[in-house]
């Protein structure tokens, strides 16, 4: 990041910045890619490129890109979201996003934008299922987006190239500083038009950066260095749920396929395990346990100690 060469974003003209939009477009196998700020910025940008005023989105109802990013399709873009709930294994049901999906009609809005997320809480989406998301699409005519916060964590559950996941949507959005542990940042992939209409768009919303090469750079190490290893997370993940369920009063809500663990702890003893592990410099802000680059087989297997020490103590 110190020795990036910079220049001015704002006018395209960041050696880093270009250099991590060109890999991240070769990645994923798409035409283009936008750097912006966060994965909030580039799910927003998605959705203003693609419908108008007045238009509609469907999504899951426990979607970032619907229930965690403060209403700004709405707010800023005037476009209506539709949330349908996702089922166990993180999809919408197709038949009822098809009933979904406004008829040609003045009454209502128009539908024109359907909404994953892969994984969706460590939940990986089957490649038949992302087939049929995209003949649904393809037959009543909409544009399909991805929220791909941590879809590099699906590509390597599933042994694939992250390419054949985002061959099934116009745009996807990238996380950088998630599973792959830069610093901060996202990219927004898909063909040249749209992203350049949301080129426009972030700046209106203040999103230009100027020398912004220096994060562009972790980004790029990150694309570079950072996708294999998250089988690591994976392993830690299943290590950790393995033996929380083998201690007394532990249970999760289902085994892990990616790099989260899901407790499924009654809110009073999972009050009580937080303020035990506070005690011991150990934070929780919830029952959604996620490993990443930070959270070393060491730091789990302290986990896993301060857990058998809580059960032997109160189960």
């Amino acid at each position: 990041m110190f020795d990036s060469p910079l220049g001015d974003d704002v006018y395209g003209e960041d050696p880093s910045v270009n250099r991590l939009q060109e890999l991240a477009a070769e990645v994923t196998g798409k035409e283009s890619a936008l750097f912006v700020s966060s994965g909030t910025q580039s799910n927003l940008l998605a959705v203003l490129s693609q419908c108008d005023r007045g238009d509609e989105y469907i999504a899951g109802q426990e979607s970032h890109t619907y229930q965690f990013e403060a209403g700004g399709a709405a707010v800023l873009g005037a476009v209506q979201p539709q949330p349908l709930p996702f089922n166990d294994r993180g999809e919408l049901d197709l038949g009822q996003v098809a009933a979904t999906v406004k008829p040609n009609d003045f009454h209502f809005a128009k539908t024109k934008l359907l909404c994953l997320e892969n994984t969706q809480t460590g939940r990986v989406l089957a490649m038949d299922y992302l087939a049929d998301f995209a003949r649904l699409a393809a037959k009543h005519g909409l544009r399909k987006h991805l929220d791909g916060a941590r879809a590099f964590n699906a590509s390597v559950k599933l042994s694939i190239n992250i390419k054949e996941i985002c061959a099934y949507f116009d745009t996807i959005s990238i996380c950088l500083s998630k599973g792959l542990a830069a610093p901060v940042g996202s990219v927004l992939v898909g063909e040249r038009t749209t992203i350049e209409k949301a080129r426009r768009l972030r700046k209106m919303l203040g999103g230009g950066m100027r020398q912004a090469g220096i994060l562009a750079a972790a980004g790029i190490y990150a694309l570079e260095n950072n996708i294999e290893r998250l089988q690591l997370d994976h392993e830690n993940a299943v290590n950790l749920a393995n033996n929380l369920c083998s201690l007394p009063g532990f249970k999760l809500l289902e085994e892990p396929q990616t790099n989260m663990v899901l407790l499924d702890l009654p809110q009073e003893r999972f009050l009580a395990l937080s303020a035990w592990l506070a005690e011991n410099d150990v934070t929780v802000s919830g029952q959604r346990w996620v490993l990443h680059q930070d959270v070393s087989g060491d730091d789990v297997q302290r986990i896993i100690d301060l857990c058998t020490l809580f059960s032997s103590r109160t189960a």
